[in-house]
């Protein structure tokens, strides 16, 4: 078995870490998890330890190769390449000198900066929208520049590491790539083209840094990371890490390796239901606007010469996450798993209606002043009705980007089967249970298709860095025949005018959480 060739992915996800290990065949012959800590100091405000983040890394790596090598696998000699896929948004600054963060990783989902947000919005001759033109995204706490300056604002350490020179600023993927490839001791500077678009920072055209932006927002530009595709030969991986000498050949955000992970050619859709759901739809090669709410978005670029493919994306700030809810804060499942069969113990809510809007609603709404509401509770209530109303406020969520998508993208913007079904490919933990992905099916009134291997996101990354080092070709990878093997499809079964007054009642719901921000504690 000494002629293997192994492809690794590290998956460095919003709650744990993974690394997973490939054979040419793209099936995992070795794997490695390790759940990490999520700080809270304040309502709203989500940090991470980046040395923690650190340690999960190398631990997983460690114990992945242990895995494969003990089932008779010559992964030293046999591993090719190692791609990266991570949590997007998420700010960690971090001092060149000592190689130290000065400050936790702010999280993406942190709410924190809100007045910088405000402030933005009423000095911008363009408001809420004024970067769109250049970088797709609206003024949001969502997005890793207003991070960047509520840490400039608000650290002393950053701001005088800034001045000294001394700093250094990165989404996660930043953060690995630069410990990875010698951290104090050379080790580069980089981000790739997906992440660098969910800064506000990045030209979606240009795929450059935006110098108008960082003079109006007064972000120095020595602070950034150079800026690459998301499969090419980055840099190799140091002597202090278990797989030394290994190149780092394909990095990509979370979502957009599930995209290459499901084979998502110009037309096609996939959701990835994780901490949040995630839907994005490939544009093709040119950026198109929305005037529904969603994204404009880089999907991936598998190459410096290849084609930029760009996306319309609606992000979805609590999916699953809802149910960590249920189970860590509420105690009314004792396993994520379980919140199917309690859901499944009624055939309905019973009139309950839940929006977990705890941080604010995402896409399409982009109400930050929105807090969650559980509404139509009566004393005939029981927790599986409130379960299963998690459950559904998870795929009314996505119905309602997915109709922003279509209104966006129009008639000749996506790919039909020939029923003339729009099929929406979703991935992600949560698509496991076969409850909720036949409640999405029923509230989209369209098919829902889950592939045998629903962790698309570290395929996605494993996809990418084979395709730089020359083990698997894009075109083969997108074939279509590839990507719809073993799937499982489930289709609607509501019937049209149940499924209108539902959406009626959510949208009533999703109405009332407007506004509730500033409720005395």
């Amino acid at each position: 078995m000494s002629n293997e060739t192994f492809i690794a992915s590290i998956d460095q996800g919003t709650t744990s870490t993974r690394f997973l290990i490939y054979d040419k065949s793209a099936r995992v012959i070795g794997s490695h998890q390790i759940e990490f800590t999520q700080f809270y100091p304040e309502a709203g405000w989500v940090e991470h330890d980046p040395m923690e983040i650190l340690e999960s890394v190398k631990s997983c790596m460690k114990k992945a190769l242990d895995k494969a090598n003990s089932d008779g696998h010559n992964v030293d000699s046999g591993l090719k390449a190692i791609g990266l896929t991570n949590q997007r948004e998420t700010t960690v600054v971090w001092s060149k000198s000592t190689g130290c963060p000065l400050y936790n990783a702010i999280v993406w989902m942190d709410v924190r900066t809100s007045s910088i947000c405000r402030k933005l919005e009423k000095s911008l001759p363009g408001g809420r929208t004024h970067f769109v033109e250049s970088c797709g995204l609206p003024v949001s706490t969502y997005f890793s520049a207003v991070k960047l300056l509520w840490l400039m604002e608000n650290k002393v350490e950053v701001k005088t590491a800034i001045d000294k020179g001394d700093a250094l600023f990165g989404t996660i993927d930043t953060w690995l790539i630069w410990n990875l490839t010698g951290g104090l001791n050379g080790g580069l500077h980089v981000t790739d083209v997906s992440n660098a678009s969910r800064t506000m920072l990045m030209n979606l055209k240009t795929l450059d840094w935006d110098e108008t932006t960082l003079k109006t927002l007064g972000i120095p530009a020595g602070i950034l990371p150079k800026i690459v595709s998301n499969a090419e030969v980055i840099g190799k991986i140091s002597k202090e890490w278990p797989v030394p000498g290994v190149p780092i050949a394909g990095c990509l955000g979370d979502q957009h390796a599930a995209m290459v992970g499901q084979a998502c050619l110009k037309g096609e859709a996939k959701s990835t239901y994780g901490t949040g759901a995630f839907i994005m739809l490939n544009t093709g090669t040119e950026p198109v606007k929305s005037n529904h709410g969603l994204l404009t978005t880089l999907a991936f670029k598998l190459g410096p010469n290849s084609p930029t493919n760009y996306a319309l994306e609606g992000s979805i700030a609590i999916a699953g996450a809802a149910v960590q809810w249920l189970r860590d804060s509420l105690g009314i499942i004792s396993t994520a798993s379980e919140i199917e069969t309690l859901a499944s113990k009624v055939d309905s809510t019973g009139g309950v209606y839940f929006v977990p809007a705890f941080n604010g609603l995402f896409a399409p709404w982009w109400r930050d002043d929105a807090r969650g509401v559980c509404i139509g509770i009566t004393r005939f209530t029981n927790k599986a009705h409130i379960a299963r109303a998690v459950l559904e406020s998870m795929c009314f969520q996505v119905k309602d980007v997915l109709d922003s998508m279509h209104k966006d993208a129009g008639e000749k913007g996506e790919v039909k089967n020939e029923k003339g079904e729009f099929l929406l490919r979703v991935d992600g933990g949560a698509t496991v249970n076969n409850l909720l992905m036949q409640i999405q099916a029923d509230l989209l009134g369209s098919s829902v298709v889950r592939p045998a291997d629903i962790e698309t996101t570290a395929l996605g990354a494993a996809y990418a860095a084979g395709i730089a080092i020359g083990v698997w070709k894009e075109d083969e990878l997108f074939a279509s025949g590839h990507k719809l093997k073993a799937s499982t499809t489930f289709s609607p079964k509501l019937s049209e005018e149940r499924r209108k007054k539902k959406v009626d009642c959510w949208c009533k719901a999703v109405e009332r959480t407007f506004g509730l921000a500033d409720l005395e504690s």
